[in-house]
């Protein structure tokens, strides 16, 4: 099998708020032999709040970001839901619009660069299932997770809206997702079915709205632990601060106490390819990861 090679947009979250996702992204491609380059140049993609304010401005950054991955001749794969759906509306925009295309390039000529659109755009979670093959991690597997029942939670913006993602998701249903699922499946886990593991966890309504947010997250982690699974395991590093640290407003808005391990996907993804819990970073959750 040739050796698949990605740029890498870590976004700003597994930089500074979520640690242990950016190691475990490293510790799960050394194990399977995926050759990543972090783009070190790259900025923030305005995580959906930027585009409120200056959408040409936005535009204008994540075409910087591409076309650092775009000079490296590289599939750009990114880690975060929210910086996947801002750049790859960068791309679909700019590909779809000649004259928008040219008034970015304009701006990118000031520092030497040029968007061609040239590059894809993918999770690192559909680079697994698509590029990698969920058989060929399947047949990697060293611990399976067999003794789990695992709820998975897609988020909102990997698979939604689904005009945009499914260039880039392998056409996920975003009323019916299974990646994770399969995904799960692939590891030897059982994946637990609930109404809200495609729903919002509330994170971009944090601010304008704190208790409708805590009552998203609380829903979603008494929905899962109403199913009975032993823990969570989301794609997207904004879902995860929310699951995982924020159960204290969500027990308050739901009535109850809602409180359960949260892993990062490639967490998930390094268990069962037997990597340790220094290098998936398990000390660095809110929510204890106790069941190691």
């Amino acid at each position: 099998m040739k050796q698949l090679e990605y740029a890498l947009f870590t976004g700003c979250t597994a930089k500074e708020s979520t640690p242990e996702q950016l190691m475990s992204t490293y510790a799960v491609a050394n194990k399977l032999g995926i050759k990543i380059v972090e783009l070190v140049e790259a900025s923030c993609c305005g995580a959906s709040h930027l585009q409120d304010y200056d959408d040409f401005l936005s535009l204008v950054l994540n075409a910087r970001n591409i076309a650092y991955a775009e000079k490296r001749g590289m599939t750009m794969i990114t880690i975060c839901n929210t910086c996947q759906i801002n750049t790859a509306m960068t791309k679909h925009r700019l590909d779809h619009d000649a004259a928008l295309k040219a008034r970015v390039n304009e701006k990118l000529a000031e520092v030497g660069l040029e968007y061609k659109g040239t590059s894809e755009i993918k999770h690192f979670l559909y680079a697994l299932i698509d590029d990698f093959g969920l058989d060929q991690i399947q047949s990697m597997v060293s611990v399976p997770l067999s003794q789990f029942n695992i709820a998975p939670f897609y988020g909102c913006h990997n698979i939604r809206p689904s005009e945009l993602q499914h260039e880039s998701n392998g056409g996920e249903n975003p009323y019916n997702p299974r990646s994770l699922d399969d995904l799960i499946a692939a590891l030897g886990g059982k994946s637990v079915d609930y109404e809200e593991k495609n729903k919002c966890c509330g994170f971009h309504a944090e601010l304008q709205a704190p208790h409708t947010a805590a009552m998203l997250t609380g829903k979603a982690l008494m929905g899962a632990m109403d199913q009975n699974a032993d823990w969570m395991v989301t794609p997207c590093p904004l879902c995860h601060l929310k699951l995982d640290t924020q159960y204290a407003h969500a027990s308050k808005a739901v009535g109850r106490d809602v409180k359960m391990p949260v892993l990062h996907m490639q967490q998930m993804v390094g268990l069962a390819l037997g990597c340790s819990k220094e290098e998936l970073g398990l000390k660095h959750h809110v929510s204890e990861v106790n069941f190691i």
